[in-house]
């Protein structure tokens, strides 16, 4: 017998061998009919597995991540069944489940695969799932799986295959598709309901431009058809709120082939609500104790060998400009925070003057792959709202609680009220992808728990998600259609101080280090303006708003009352502008709606004669006529509101 804990910890006994539908089982036939997959002892395994040791276990339904990451993951491999049965003789490159369902990288050889086959796909895929296959796992040697996939002919498989040791390689066999994978995977093809084949895309293998490009084919699946529906919608509702097409449409930012890929250009109406969002966060910042500083956009490769990024990172960053000094090389800055260590070190520092809070919205540069460049979300060059705080160990866990402090009235002032923070631990069989001793782990590590718990916030614990100097928490926030997004982020480092000699005079005349939080409230501006723009579909904050308002002479006669109007507005620090076309009122009225302008201020004889406007609101209509000083007040009280703490 074994003794298995549930997560109430509650301990049951039950034969070795048994698998963990049978455990659901034994709970409750409901539970069984939804398991998707198995915990045990924090791994996620097949149901069908049998446990043959005293473990802890979770049973994991579509409610969980981890039920749905196997869904997804099964789900890529009877799309890739399908598609060889369409496609006799394709290969495959990999095939995994990501946030939103899964995709598979297919080289289709001469064949051509476009949007409209998808529909061919996802019929042969649910003929598949009637036939309820199973997923039968086996474990090969790595002869015979070289053997196997060298009679298929599949390159991409076997240079896999190459890179994994003996006694490590397994298949999954779904119906005649057998297929390299570790899984998990579900008990069998039954328990998927819906699919829809989302996208297609190019993709070069194993993301290198030097390598073939294959046919990325994306996709989801579901439970039930009802889900399936409710997440079309939200598609459609997403393709509405495409930051990369309102930007456009509101003349917001602009990429160009000349300027390069993955480099935005900030048009004038997006540098200046960028710009405020930059003074909103300066504001808050020189309020808690921040400096501002500013560095180089480059710097020698020797300090990213210092710090360890050029050896965590080095592939991902432009490649090293040479000077004309023999050996002398520098990187386009591919972070701040080893510019910000020097800054601290350029004088001595006594217990007294720490913490010291320096903050910088200062642009990086990494060299993204083209195929992964995504409008604002995905760039080259993106400027960071940084900030890293010098402080003693006994100031840690109230300096981290400021900033989580920092990060939710951000979230608040800007309308985020759904999110959840997750701890980002490093995972502890894999400590080598990490640097610095388990002792400042443990102590980094608890301390972020720590502040997240006396904060009272609603956190996840993810294993492997830590940077590689220091744990983290991360603000996963939830945009207006059910999206989550990775904003905020909060670090804490005990390695970097140790790698640049920082120090600090303590009270006993002794020489101690530092401790260093990184923290980027918004992320980074390119990615947050984006969610921003998604999130409210372009209809921004009164105060963010590129214009608040534009002014409607109703026809020339009136244009010079309009600027008299501008001219008393920009007193009230209001923005508006005048729309001088020769155009009806009705043309002006709908132009401004589409361009997401809060208010109309429409002027003729009657407004000029009593010096008043007529007022209308984005999506609310007639607000009925009133003075100018009465609008501004309007205005600037609702601003108020929005700001005040």
């Amino acid at each position: 017998m074994i003794q298995i804990t549930l997560p109430d910890n509650s301990i049951k006994q039950f034969e070795n061998g048994i698998s963990g539908m049978d455990i659901a089982k034994s709970i409750s036939e409901g539970l069984a009919r939804n398991s998707l997959a198995i915990g045990v002892n924090g791994k996620t395994q097949d149901l069908l597995k049998p446990i043959n040791e005293d473990a802890s276990i979770k049973i994991f339904t579509w409610n969980d991540v981890e039920g749905k990451a196997t869904m997804w993951h099964s789900s890529a491999h009877i799309m890739a069944a399908a598609i060889e049965i369409l496609y006799p003789g394709v290969k495959f490159g990999i095939g995994p489940d990501i946030e939103n369902g899964f995709y598979y990288d297919v080289d289709f050889l001469e064949y051509t695969l476009t949007q409209d086959d998808l529909s061919k796909i996802e019929k042969k895929m649910m003929e598949l799932i009637s036939q309820k296959h199973r997923f039968e796992y086996r474990e090969v040697s790595k002869a015979e799986a070289v053997k196997y996939f060298t009679e298929k002919g599949d390159e991409y498989k076997l240079e896999l295959i190459n890179e994994l040791e003996d006694g490590t390689i397994s298949f999954y066999q779904t119906g005649d598709f057998v297929d390299l994978c570790r899984g998990p995977h579900l008990p069998d093809t039954s328990f998927i309901k819906a699919i829809k084949l989302t996208a297609i895309a190019g993709a070069y293998w194993r993301g290198d431009e030097k390598r073939k490009q294959l046919t990325r084919v994306y996709g989801i699946t579901f439970p039930k058809k009802k889900e399936l529906d409710e997440y079309l919608v939200m598609l459609e509702e997403a393709k509405k709120r495409d930051h990369r097409k309102i930007g456009k449409e509101l003349e917001l930012f602009a990429f160009s082939q000349k300027v390069g890929i993955g480099l935005p250009l900030w048009l004038p109406k997006g540098a200046a609500l960028r710009e405020r969002l930059e003074n909103f966060l300066k504001k808050v910042q020189k309020e808690h104790g921040y400096e501002q500083v500013i560095s180089p956009h480059i710097g020698n490769v020797d300090l990213y060998k210092t710090s360890g990024h050029y050896q965590k990172y080095g592939q991902d960053s432009f490649q090293p400009i040479s000077t004309p000094v023999e050996g002398e090389e520098f990187f386009l800055k591919p972070m701040n925070c080893p510019h910000h260590c020097e800054i601290y070190n350029v004088k001595p520092h006594s217990y007294k003057d720490l913490p010291v809070r320096l903050a910088e919205f200062g642009t990086v540069y990494r060299y993204e792959q083209s195929g992964e460049l995504h409008g604002l979300t995905r760039v080259r060059s993106f400027t960071q709202d940084d900030a890293h705080i010098f402080c003693r160990p006994d100031q840690l866990l109230d300096e981290f609680k400021k900033v989580i402090d920092i990060v939710l009235y951000i979230f608040k002032t800007l309308d985020f009220n759904d999110f959840v923070t997750q701890v980002s631990l490093r995972d502890p069989n894999n400590k080598e992808k990490y640097i610095g001793s388990d002792e400042n782990w443990e102590k980094s590590e608890q301390a972020i728990i720590q502040a997240a718990a006396e904060k009272g916030l609603k956190t996840v614990v993810e294993i492997g998600e830590a940077a590689f100097y220091g744990p983290k928490l991360d603000f996963m926030v939830k945009d207006a259609i059910g999206r989550k997004w990775q904003l905020g982020t909060i670090q804490v480092d005990y390695n970097l101080p140790e790698r640049f000699n920082l120090e600090y005079t303590g009270s006993d005349n002794q020489k101690h280090r530092p401790i260093m939080i990184h923290r980027a409230p918004f992320g980074s501006m390119e990615r947050f303006v984006a969610v921003l723009i998604e999130h409210t579909a372009g209809n921004f904050p009164l105060w963010l708003t590129p214009e608040q308002a534009i002014i409607l002479p109703i026809s020339e006669k009136y244009v010079d009352y309009a600027q008299k109007v501008l001219n008393l507005l920009r007193k009230y620090d209001i923005r508006a502008t005048i729309d001088e076309r020769n155009e009806k009122a009705g043309r002006k009225i709908r132009d401004a709606e589409m361009k997401k302008i809060p208010f109309m201020l429409i002027v003729g004889e009657k407004e000029e004669a009593e010096e008043t406007l007529s007022v209308r609101r984005h999506q609310e209509g007639d607000l009925g006529t009133m003075s100018i000083e009465k609008f501004a007040q309007i205005i600037n009280e609702e601003i108020a509101s929005i700001l005040a703490d």
